[in-house]
């Protein structure tokens, strides 16, 4: 694995073969978007995020860029851009980490320990340092205006990622992709 390329790809090719959807951009494999449940036991359960990444000519050498697409109430999380103040991504980036860890841990991480303390959203971070109850109220709030699976593009049933394809859905799916034999 000397080529970032070919770590890059392989990074890509394990997050698609994960349990998240992967949603590519364009024709290049660095930017693309992931559909990102919020933890159980959060305030963020039940919210479906878009998350936009774009993988750096540098990557895995350099941190990958992450943001949510729909709107998110937490400290951490610019309201207007969606960028994120994450410092495993932002500063302490390492090559052994790869787009998995990213999903399955850094956000996860993130949004069950907000850190007040170094705010992209002053109003999140105060309001949670203020009082607790009303912060997770109106992070509720803001997963059921706009962290549904309709609002970003997903059919609600799509929801579980979980669950596996019978052998006749599977197979039906092959026939659809496939498409009718030449004669």
């Amino acid at each position: 694995m000397s080529s970032p390329s070919k770590r890059r790809d392989m990074d890509l090719m394990k997050l698609m073969m994960s349990d998240y959807k992967v949603e590519m951009i364009n024709d290049g494999m660095q930017d693309f978007y992931v559909h990102f449940h919020g933890p159980n036991d959060s305030p963020y359960h039940g919210g479906v995020w878009r998350i936009r990444v774009e993988l750096p000519d540098a990557y895995p050498y350099k941190s990958p860029s992450i943001g949510f697409v729909n709107k998110i109430y937490h400290p951490n999380v610019d309201e207007m851009s969606g960028s994120v103040c994450l410092d495993v991504i932002n500063q302490t980036w390492s090559p052994m980490f790869d787009l998995v860890n990213v999903f399955e841990v850094f956000l996860p991480q993130l949004l069950l320990y907000p850190n007040p303390s170094d705010p992209l959203n002053g109003e999140a971070a105060a309001l949670m340092m203020r009082d607790r109850s009303a912060y997770e109220q109106k992070v509720k709030e803001y997963c059921e205006k706009y962290a549904k699976p309709e609002d970003i593009g997903a059919a609600p049933e799509d929801k579980s990622s979980d669950e596996e394809l019978s052998e006749d859905e599977y197979e039906s799916q092959d026939e659809e992709m496939a498409g009718q034999a030449d004669p």
